[in-house]
């Protein structure tokens, strides 16, 4: 490995395009160096004596990168999404990681709102008549958004802004959201409803979404039967949130006026049925390419770098490193911290009014507000569209009208240290979620879920059912699990008494998609069911 030269400056090392302005900022105190970031070799001996490193998409900021960067202190992504960066790995070597978490949020609800448009009045295939040599007006005849129901899926920071301006054509706007409040909807002029309820109330529909295993396929063959056949759909969240196939027959078979879409669920994707049909506008993933946006995000992690190297606190930094000084006693307890605000997100399949965050044992002596941050970090990760941190976590609970609080007791009878998660839900019901760091390892555990003590490692991917004690239930989900090829890695099972309310929670080797959650519950009679996906953190 190249040994790091001396210097005089910190060397920040840009390896993407950034905006001249973002440039400008960084040379006033640092010693700019630029890479092709997607020349391997050039990075790793670049990144030899690098401070800092920036980056978009195209750079893989890995294992091996990181450990050419012996000096390295932070990298910063100049977008939102961290797909090419080992957050974890980096933690691990105490690097921080940035990003410019709000820089496309304008311009992404400005897509969508483009793409229902041009929908709405039948842009595209218009322009293409005309350039072709035709002049149709009677076949492109579109309709009015005025004095029509805007469904919105999914009501976070993007939703809410297109929400917002979709309000100023005249619309009536309802949403489906289950981690939002009512008063907070009522507040921008919003009616919650279910999902049932807009897909057949809307006239436009526009997904506004993060992508997880619950999510995936959430608009598919089931619900386009619910819509009006005049609906237009709008996609500019995520790929795979619409199932393709699905919306194509939907479109083909007139149970769909058309569609908008700007992100797939393969990309790049150049060849796609929907592609063909002269109801679909359909453009490459452009959501965040704007002028705008993309010197906000240069800008935007070009200061964070500069607060990173000057040692002050950075506000847009997604490790905890963004915090300040953690004792090394708390520090094993994060991850565990945010895998349950996780899992109490699953199991309270919306969002809690309150939550408390309890710490007790050895390491309630020391500053542990920390622990608050990774649990809201968990509770929100699965939930909004934007990246979380330890930094906007509290305030995307205070956007939603979520009382947060911590409470610690160095006093814990049954274990050296316990962290509970703990809230009281819309409907009134309160829902625990408790963990512990077992043995000199350190292992997590999850040791008690709403009063059912268990004994389960919270890896991989979780599955949680609960249900009336009888006999055969385990080897029913076995046998369905098997067939669907699904290994189990691990699994407990609790009950309060014989006959009485079970609580199965199964560690499995791979998601288990939607549907087959839903033949699990049907088969045991299990009144609630969820999954959690632990294998990020």
């Amino acid at each position: 490995m190249p040994q790091p030269s001396e210097k005089n400056q910190p060397v920040v090392l840009v390896a993407e395009e950034l905006a001249p302005s973002a440039l400008d900022v960084l040379a006033r105190d640092f010693e700019v160096r630029h890479v092709d970031g997607a020349d391997r070799p050039a990075l790793l001996a670049a990144l030899a004596d690098a401070d800092a490193v920036l980056v978009r998409s195209a750079t893989q900021i890995d294992t091996a990168a990181l450990a050419a960067a012996p000096l390295l202190k932070v990298v910063a992504r100049a977008g939102v999404g961290l797909d090419n960066i080992d957050v974890p790995a980096a933690t691990a070597r105490g690097v921080m990681v940035v990003n410019a978490p709000t820089s496309n949020i304008v311009s992404a609800a400005e897509q969508a709102i483009a793409l229902l448009l041009a929908s709405a009045r039948n842009v595209a295939p218009a322009h293409a008549a005309l350039r072709g040599g035709e002049w149709k007006r009677s076949r492109y005849t579109g309709v009015e958004i005025s004095d029509k129901t805007i469904g919105v899926v999914g009501l976070g920071r993007i939703g809410v802004l297109f929400a917002q301006r979709m309000a100023a054509f005249g619309t009536r706007l309802i949403a489906y959201d289950p981690y939002v409040q009512p008063t907070r909807a009522a507040q921008i002029g919003v009616r919650l409803v279910s999902l049932e309820e807009l897909l057949a109330e809307s006239d436009f529909i526009s997904i506004h979404l993060p992508k997880t295993a619950e999510t995936v396929g959430l608009i598919g063959e089931k619900e386009l039967r619910l819509v009006k056949p005049s609906v237009r759909i709008v996609n500019a969240a995520r790929g795979g949130l619409v199932d393709e196939k699905a919306l194509y027959d939907a479109l083909v078979e007139g149970r769909v006026a058309g569609a908008g879409l700007d992100v797939y669920a393969t990309e790049p994707c150049t060849d796609s049925p929907l592609f063909g049909l002269e109801n679909v506008v359909a453009t490459p993933h452009l959501g965040a390419s704007t002028v705008e946006a993309q010197d906000k995000a240069g800008l935007a992690v070009a200061r964070s770098v500069r607060l990173a190297l000057s040692g002050e606190f950075v506000p847009d930094a997604v490790n905890v490193q963004a915090g300040g000084v953690v004792a090394e006693e708390v520090r094993p307890a994060l991850p565990l911290a945010e895998k349950l605000g996780r899992v109490f997100t699953a199991l309270a399949s919306g969002l809690a009014q309150s939550i408390t965050i309890d710490v007790r044992g050895d390491i309630a002596e020391y500053d542990v507000s920390v622990l608050e941050l990774a649990a809201l970090k968990g509770v929100f990760a699965d939930i909004v569209e934007e990246s979380v941190t330890f930094v906007n976590a509290p305030l995307l609970a205070k956007e939603r009208g979520v009382e947060v609080g911590l409470t610690t007791e160095s006093d814990s009878p049954e274990y050296r240290n316990l962290v509970t998660v703990s809230g009281v839900l819309a409907d009134g019901r309160t829902l625990s979620v408790s963990g512990t760091l077992s043995g000199p390892r350190l292992v997590q555990k999850l040791t008690s879920i709403d009063g059912f003590d268990i004994d389960l490692v919270p890896v991989g991917h979780l599955l949680f059912l609960q249900y009336s004690d009888r006999p055969g239930v385990v080897g029913t989900l076995g046998v369905l699990l098997g067939d669907a090829g699904v290994n189990i890695a691990g699994m407990q099972v609790a009950r309060a008494f014989s006959g009485g309310e079970s609580l199965m929670a199964l560690a499995v080797d791979q998601a288990v998609p939607v549907d087959l959650v839903q033949r699990l519950a049907a088969a045991i009679g299990a009144h609630a069911a969820s999954t959690v996906d632990l294998s990020g953190v």
